[in-house]
């Protein structure tokens, strides 16, 4: 029922960088999305939408720099998002131009809500849009996708009309919006059955089928449209994305692996890297997993009841449908210890997708030593946050240097702190606070002259033990704009500090970037929305 030559292979459309990342509090910068983007294509994706680049030049220089660079093991498409506007698909197409399979996805709304009251105008105007939009794409490039955005909230048969315009004009794959979450599995099936008798030319391209999560149906919904006749799934890793999030990408793809022998489709996700692509989107953006949530959730494969335990112990399959070991849960072999050379770290790391030599690997090196005086033994898990700590730790705006607490049941907490700036200057701070912690976080406001507030925080065991490693994850609020952060060490005020500074320079970034935006786009009165 579409294009694809296998009709059992389910495309995974990956727009954790795009839609997951319009997530509030969530900011990434360059670096930080192409080494997502980088895990991405190492998990198997066929599709990255990298970004919106019309949004702001940072958004624009990170789809470029994914286009240019995520290449390996195989090249994904990167897409980039744009409304129907010219200057939004000429960006779009100037940010991919240098992919070696590059896509432009726009779109526009067709239900009658979203056109009286968001785009304030009439049906022929969108069909106009619509039809000029793809035309303009394809003067670019082939692969050009097109999204009726709030599709099963409006009409089918004006649907429908616009689909078969987008395909008259080019669009290799029409994707299908529940934009906000409305749909139940059975509507969306009458939906997309009626939409083929519609469209039959439908059959002739991609269906794709894009749900939100907002009434916890969008894993539901997308399998849905599966079954259908969709051949195209849009989802994102751990289900990040505007308000309630997005289909879980580990869901979809382990619900079709899982099952396969009665649903009869396949991805072609290397699943043993799920694991690993949900912790890395996990710390970079500062949204936590959920302990009990489905695949990845760290209570996914733990079993506390002494009747599950019993049954485990003696076949695996009495309370497990899936295998750990195929999300890439299974225990590693890696340990580490301080007497460890820096060509075993190199190794190690090599095994865990991080190729660092350089200086990199120095700043690396030194941190696993730090940490490896404090643990007896550094696991693989330790490493991968290391070196993910390290990572953010070169690309941020301000660093904690060092900290001095006092603290006593008798008096108010003390912090002074040391914080080098993006200037390169350090600057110290002194505060008191409700606790260490607390005073910590006011000491750096003081050396930094900011007024952010606490919006969140969290604390968190990489692995477990006393000496485990700490990950604290803090959101703040600096002049209205969000913030979020993450630290890594055995010592949790030191992890928090870390975290703290991070989330401020991202608020301090963010800040920059909004501005640059809006004196970009002064005058422009269509608000920017998506599917």
């Amino acid at each position: 029922m579409n294009s694809t030559v296998d009709p059992s292979r389910v495309l995974i459309f990956d727009t954790t960088l795009r839609d997951g990342e319009q997530s509030p509090g969530i900011a990434l910068n360059t670096q930080e999305k192409l080494e997502i983007a980088q895990q991405l294509a190492r998990l198997g994706v066929d599709v990255i939408e990298a970004g919106f680049p019309i949004t702001s030049p940072g958004d624009f220089e990170a789809v470029q720099a994914i286009a240019r660079k995520v290449l390996e093991p195989a090249p994904p498409v990167i897409a980039a998002l744009a409304r129907t506007h010219v200057a939004d698909i000429d960006a779009a197409w100037n940010a991919v131009r240098d992919a070696e399979r590059p896509r432009i996805h726009t779109f526009i709304s067709t239900s009658d809500i979203h056109i009286r009251y968001q785009l304030q105008t009439t049906r022929e105007d969108v069909k106009g849009q619509a039809r000029a939009a793809v035309a303009h794409a394809k003067q670019y490039l082939d692969d050009v996708e097109f999204s009726p955005m709030d599709a099963t909230r409006a009409d089918v048969e004006f649907t429908a009309e616009v689909c078969r315009i987008a395909i008259e004009e080019g669009a290799t794959t029409i994707n299908i919006p529940d934009t906000v979450g409305y749909t139940m599995p059975e509507e969306f099936t009458a939906y997309l059955k009626r939409l083929y008798a519609l469209v039959p030319e439908l059959s002739e391209v991609v269906l794709s089928v894009h749900c939100h999560d907002d009434l916890g149906l969008a894993v539901a919904n997308s399998f849905a449209g599966l079954l259908a006749g969709a051949r195209q799934v849009e989802c994102a890793v751990n289900g990040i994305g505007e308000r309630a999030g997005n289909a879980s990408l580990e869901e979809i793809v382990m619900l079709l692996h899982t099952r396969a022998a009665d649903v009869g489709l396949r991805t072609q996700v290397v699943t043993r890297e799920i694991a690993r692509t949900s912790r890395l989107v996990s710390r970079l953006t500062g949204y936590p997993v959920q302990p009990n949530k489905a695949v990845v959730g760290r209570n996914a494969f733990a079993h506390e009841s002494g009747i599950h335990q019993d049954g485990v112990l003696k076949e695996r399959t009495t309370y497990e449908i899936m295998d750990a070991t195929t999300v890439g849960l299974e225990a590693n072999s890696i340990v580490l210890g301080k007497h460890s050379g820096r060509h075993a770290l190199q190794q190690a790391l090599a095994e865990l997708g991080f190729e660092l030599s350089g200086q990199a690997l120095n700043t690396a090196f030194r941190r696993f030593k730090e940490i490896a005086d404090k643990k007896k033994q550094v696991t693989a898990m330790d490493l991968e946050a290391l070196v993910t700590d390290e990572l953010r730790g070169e690309i941020t705006g301000y660093q904690l240097q060092w900290f001095d607490v006092e603290a006593s049941s008798r008096r108010p907490p003390h912090a002074t702190v040391g914080v080098v700036g993006p200037d390169g200057v350090e600057v110290t701070g002194s505060f008191t606070g409700d606790g260490p912690v607390d005073a910590i976080f006011r000491a750096i406001n003081a050396a930094t002259g900011s007024d952010a507030r606490l919006r969140e925080f969290r604390v968190d065991a990489v692995t477990g033990g006393q000496d485990a490693l700490g990950e604290t994850s803090v959101v703040l609020e600096l002049g209205g704009v969000t913030g979020a952060g993450q630290g890594v060490s055995t010592d949790i005020l030191e992890a928090a500090g870390r975290a703290y500074v991070r989330a401020l320079s991202t608020a301090w970034r963010r800040r920059g970037i909004m501005a640059e935006a809006e004196a970009a786009t002064a005058g422009a009165a269509v608000a920017v929305q998506t599917p």
